[in-house]
This record gives C-alpha cells, sequence and structure tokens, in this order.
C-alpha cells in the first residue's frame, strides 16, 4: 500500500473531476465532506475539499429524520441544486436515496435528474455486488458514480441498527469481494464505512480506484465526514468516528440567547443598526397626520 508521502499544495484553480479523483490513489489524501445547501457547499468548496457530497444524510442532520431513508429525490434534487450554485472547484456528486437504484431503469431515470436538473457531477450509490448492473448501466451513460459498501446507511434495517461490517475474516472477504465488483462495473471511487482498520487496509490495497473512509481508519486513500457532525452542528448522534473541529451548535446558541436578551432589554438595534432620515425631511414628516392606533 501507499504510505501517501506526496502531499503537494491544493491547487484552488483547478476544477475536479471524477478521473482527477481516479488519479489520486498513491499520490496524496482525497479530502471530501458533505454539504446541503449554498452556503455549506461554498465554504467546504473554499476550504479545499476535492469532493463535495450532498448526502442522504440531508435527511436526518438537515429535515430532522430519524434515518435516511425518508428523503425523497424531489428532496435530493433541489438540495443538490442549491449546493451547486456554491461549488466552483471541488468535484459535486449527489447520493441515491433509498429506493431510488432499486432497478436499472430507475437508476438511470434518477442519475439522470441529478445531473440535469441538480447539477450534480456524479451520483453514489451504496451497495456491493447486488448493485453492479446499475453502477456498470450509469457509467456506461456517462454519468459517474462514487461507489459505497460497508455500512450502508439505507440497509439499516437489514443490518438491525448502524453496526460495524467486515468485523470477521469472512466478512471481510465479501467485501473485499464486493470492492472488486463495484470497480469492475466502472466505479471511480468506493466509500468504505464503519469497517475494521485491517479489513479497510485489505481493500485498498485490492482494488486500483481510490477507497474514501469513514469509520475506516487512516489506510484508505481519502476521508469523508458530515459537515454537521465536523462543525458540532449535529448532537443527536455522532459516531465513533467522528472528530469535531469546532463547536458551532454550541456557539450559535449562545449567540442567538444573545440576540434575544438585547432585544428584550432594547439594547438591540443600537445608533449602528438604526436608520434615519435626512434633516430637511423630519420636519416634512412630522407635518404628516396619523391617528395613532396604538394609544390606549
Amino acid at each position: 500500500m501507499s504510505t501517501n508521502k506526496k502531499n503537494p499544495t491544493t491547487d484552488k484553480a483547478v476544477v475536479m473531476t471524477a478521473p482527477s479523483i481516479q488519479a489520486a490513489k498513491n499520490t496524496h489524501k482525497i479530502c471530501c465532506m458533505t454539504a446541503y445547501d449554498y452556503s455549506s457547499g461554498m465554504i467546504a468548496d473554499e476550504s479545499g475539499m476535492d469532493l463535495i457530497l450532498v448526502g442522504d444524510s440531508l435527511a436526518m442532520v438537515v429535515l430532522g429524520h430519524e434515518n435516511t431513508l425518508s428523503v425523497t429525490m424531489d428532496e435530493m434534487v433541489h438540495h443538490t441544486r442549491a449546493t451547486s450554485r456554491g461549488v466552483k472547484r471541488a468535484l459535486l456528486v449527489a447520493d441515491m436515496p433509498f429506493m431510488s437504484a432499486c432497478t436499472v431503469n430507475r437508476a438511470l431515470k434518477n442519475a439522470g435528474r441529478f445531473i440535469s436538473e441538480g447539477h450534480a457531477k456524479a451520483v453514489k450509490l451504496e451497495g456491493g455486488i447486488p448493485v453492479v448492473p446499475q453502477i456498470k448501466a450509469l457509467t456506461d451513460a456517462g454519468i459517474p458514480v462514487m461507489a459505497h459498501i460497508g455500512l450502508t446507511p439505507q440497509h439499516v434495517a437489514k443490518f438491525g441498527g448502524f453496526k460495524a461490517q467486515g468485523k470477521s475474516a469472512e466478512a471481510t472477504k465479501a467485501l473485499i469481494d464486493d470492492a472488486l465488483a463495484v470497480e469492475e462495473a466502472g466505479a471511480f471511487c468506493v466509500v468504505l464505512e464503519a469497517i475494521p482498520v485491517e479489513a479497510s487496509e485489505l481493500i485498498t490495497n485490492a482494488v486500483s480506484i481510490p477507497t474514501i473512509g469513514i469509520g475506516a481508519g487512516n489506510v484508505t486513500d481519502g476521508q469523508i465526514l458530515v459537515y454537521h457532525d465536523v462543525l458540532g452542528l449535529f448532537d443527536r448522534f455522532t459516531p465513533k468516528f467522528v472528530r469535531k473541529y469546532a463547536e458551532l451548535g454550541k456557539a450559535s446558541l449562545a449567540a442567538l440567547e444573545s440576540y434575544c436578551d438585547d432585544v428584550r432589554r432594547e439594547r438591540f438595534p443600537g445608533n449602528k443598526n438604526t436608520l434615519y432620515m435626512p434633516e430637511d425631511q423630519i420636519a416634512q414628516v412630522k407635518k404628516i397626520k396619523i391617528k395613532n392606533r396604538n394609544k390606549k
């Protein structure tokens, strides 16, 4: 496996594509992040991310659902289109939501919507060997596919919860087979979620496409996390593999509490936040007669 010693300075002028992500294997680590609207997309893009995913985690961190299964294609397209307005450099990938790719025809139709309506440049599809026909059909149609194996949240009912995968030799062999299958089908990279680092390393060495880890250790070709988790904006559920780089949720709460306090104590708005009329108009305004309905 590559030690990834090369770590070239990110050139923010270079627009990332599926081929450039694929070519990054064995050269440098690939930085990925989710985003869900214009502002989060713009911030993630300007930070130097290589790939931005409009994840179906939208269901939980933005729309308030208990899992990812409730988000619809219409909602995903809407948020992908909004995010695309803020993304200039990173490769924008849209997550195929639950049941949107259960057949080849549905996969082609819905992925096409992400490209034409949502302005995504690629799609992500959960699953290994069972979704090989869909991956092949999409790539044959010219739509780049980011694969996703291991813990696939859309299969949470099958797994019996958000549980780590690949914890045995037999399970690891199955994941390697999945990874090789999605590579053969044409995926340009593959997400490895919630699997032991030993399994992750074997998979990364087995395939020639980049592996993008989320809870898969530091041996993958890149990493991806959820925007709200990294910034401390969502605390209902925090996976073990998340590292918070800020506590913006707490900071936002404190800021809004201060705002409420200032309004109630009449400290906001102050002079600096108030518009004033030109002196020559004040006298004219005072001549305007109105009935004051606020008098008791």
